[in-house]
């Protein structure tokens, strides 16, 4: 991203802020443009800035933008402004029916070659090529073969679809983006210069620094704290993990488990209500749902994840003899609550309006503004004018590569949807898996690791939502439960060798070794591998059943996990044989998985376990490394 200064800044930031009081507006005014003009105005910006404040090539950090760029800038708002100029046309024609003109044809293919480009440079070079590919398909259908072939589209259908309806660039994807995500990027924003961020940092030293491994139970509570804000990974990573990685070195962690354990607890603020991932409101969007709906559903697998990662990292302390911070390096806690307390209303504000039903664009909107005057109940923490323009800027900059995602990707699902691989592929692999839904499963699962390895979350879950999704719903999945398997596994890709990106910042911070780094967080991160596949075949793991049935399951899941988490790291009451572990994992996999006999028979193991380690000797106990002696780095 560039680093622009001087009067480039300055305009640079003038199109930001108007990008980001525009939307706002749009939602606050009862003369609000109609969703297709949003959306054309949403993808104006996008462009606009994408050439404004990313280089051509990654890495590149000029303080000046090239006029080749402001050229792209240029043509970008011209073909969009040609949307505007033709627009009772654009919208009432009938697509495919009504040709295109010659004017349309050249605009709609600049169009898309620009939206490919400025995706490339926001995100890179991974989803740009599957657009691209699509594309090709499209107009290669007759020369596919088996399940890929179709009749195949015409150059002019393909561009029609692409660029002129709501199919394509336009389509649902950057409609989320346009109306939901830009709010909450803004109020995440607000909330940052405010100094929430600091705040959750103390919160998060107040009550779990103390605690063996206390550094590793910040980390997981600062940082499912700070996906309120940021909902990326590696962005809480980079803000986190300067702080709380040399914290876990310091006190006795290694550098591997350190930088897993940061990872880990990163990735799983895109799952943490009340604010998830951008992903999560496309998913409402795909149900027909409110997000409210889709943020309830992901509580119970949220608190497994963390509870799991939060056990992982008490165990692994256990074993290694850590301790916590000294308690004079702490901060009080009633201390912080007196003095930034007030900084945590807005999110509770927030949690309140979303389960009396409000829609998510109005809550967004009204916390953000509640941002300003809370930060004034504190002098100290008073939001004045410029942090107020920053924070309108960096929100719609920090809108951008998801919008910019969301397009591309709409471009994915329109040629599935206009050649009918959706269909043919929905039933290619109900007969891969011969009608077994483990095997189709198991599929969607490696499907959504890689594709979030090359693309954020978002365009990894739709296009899942498009091709695999389908499939596991026609085998008798709950849609909630479908998209809530996919999405979980579209964010878990951040955390999977061999391309790990957040686990990539943490060791980068944390100076590990990244396959050791990488292993120790697939530790971490079990029960987000194993709990999918649990609230698939019980949707009360989804609040999807009885009060009777939903409480039964948080009880013996969250046994499960702790389970899951002493078998993985070789520790309970003390360290473990290899028959503890086994009996410790067995148990948890059958205390997740809702049911009567799996219970008790995953109660009987535990038991076991735990009896066999009272009965035996204590081993000798290992002693803990003093901090003076590690390094601080």
């Amino acid at each position: 991203m560039r680093k622009l200064s001087g009067y480039p800044a300055k305009v640079v930031g003038v199109v930001a802020v108007a990008m980001a009081v525009y939307h706002v507006y749009a939602r606050l005014t009862w003369y609000a443009p109609d969703q297709q003009a949003l959306l054309y105005v949403t993808l104006a910006f996008s462009l606009a800035l994408s050439f404004f404040l990313y280089p051509r090539r990654a890495g590149a950090t000029p303080d000046r933008i090239p006029w080749s760029d402001l050229g792209l800038a240029g043509l970008s708002l011209g073909c969009v402004g040609y949307l505007f100029v033709y627009y009772d046309y654009v919208v009432n024609r009938f697509p495919t029916a009504h040709p295109l003109a010659t004017s349309d044809k050249v605009v709609g293919v600049v169009a898309i070659l620009l939206v490919l480009e400025a995706t490339r440079r926001t995100i890179g070079v991974s989803l740009p090529i599957v657009a691209a590919g699509f594309l090709v398909y499209g107009l290669a259908g007759p020369w596919m073969p088996g399940v890929l072939y179709h009749r195949g589209l015409t150059l002019e259908i393909t561009i029609d679809q692409t660029y002129f309806t709501t199919e394509g660039v336009f389509g649902v994807p950057l409609g989320v983006a346009g109306t939901y995500v830009i709010l909450f990027i803004i109020f995440g924003a607000f909330l940052e210069k405010s100094g929430a961020g600091q705040f959750f940092m103390n919160f998060a030293n107040a009550i779990a620094g103390g605690a063996r491994g206390g550094p590793g139970k910040v980390a997981v509570v600062s940082s499912s704290m700070f996906g309120t804000i940021s909902g990326s990974a590696v962005a809480n990573v980079m803000v986190d993990g300067w702080l709380t990685i040399p914290m876990m070195k310091r006190t006795g962690f290694k550098p591997e488990a350190a930088a897993a354990i940061e990872a880990v607890a990163s990735t799983g603020g895109q799952i943490m209500p009340p604010i998830m991932g951008a992903a999560a409101f496309v998913m409402a969007e795909f149900l027909g749902v409110s997000y409210t709906s889709v943020m309830i559903a992901a509580v119970i697998p949220a608190v497994f994840y963390y509870g799991a990662l939060f056990a992982a990292i008490h165990f692994n302390a256990m074993r290694s003899g850590l301790r916590g911070i000294p308690r004079n390096e702490l901060p009080v806690l009633g201390h912080i609550v007196w003095r930034q307390g007030h900084l945590f209303l807005p999110v509770v504000i927030l949690l309140a309006l979303l389960l009396q039903g409000f829609t998510a664009t109005y809550a967004a909107i009204v916390v953000a503004a509640l941002v300003i005057p809370v930060s004034w109940l504190r002098r100290e923490t008073g939001l004045r004018w410029r942090p107020c323009l920053e924070a309108l800027r960096e929100g719609a900059e920090h809108t951008v590569p998801v919008a910019m995602a969301c397009a591309s990707a709409g471009i994915v699902i329109g040629i599935v949807l206009q050649t009918g691989l959706a269909l043919r592929f929905t039933s290619f692999l109900i007969e891969v898996a011969a009608g077994h839904l483990v095997l189709a499963l198991l599929i969607t699962m490696l499907a959504g690791i890689i594709l979030g390895m090359g693309m954020p979350t978002t365009p990894a879950y739709i296009m899942q939502a498009a091709l695999l999704i389908p499939a596991i719903i026609k085998l008798g999945v709950p849609p909630i439960a479908a998209h809530m398997f996919a999405f979980y596994f579209s964010c878990l890709s951040a955390v999977t060798p061999p391309v790990a990106l957040a686990v990539y910042a943490a060791a980068s911070i944390g100076k590990a070794g990244l396959w050791g780094s990488g292993v120790q967080a697939m530790k971490f991160a079990a029960a987000g591998f194993i709990v999918p596949y649990f609230f698939v075949y019980s949707p009360a793991l989804l609040f999807q059943g009885t009060w009777g049935e939903v409480l039964t399951v948080i009880v013996t899941g969250t046994l499960g996990v702790i389970a899951l988490a002493a078998g993985l790291e070789g520790q309970f009451l003390r360290p473990a044989t290899w028959l503890e572990r086994g009996l410790f994992i067995a148990a948890a996999l059958l205390l997740i998985d809702p049911g009567l006999t799996t219970d008790v028979v995953g109660f009987g193991l535990l038991a076991l376990g735990l009896l066999l380690q009272r009965l035996r000797p204590a081993s000798a106990p290992v002693e803990a490394p003093r901090a003076r002696e590690v390094s601080r780095t």
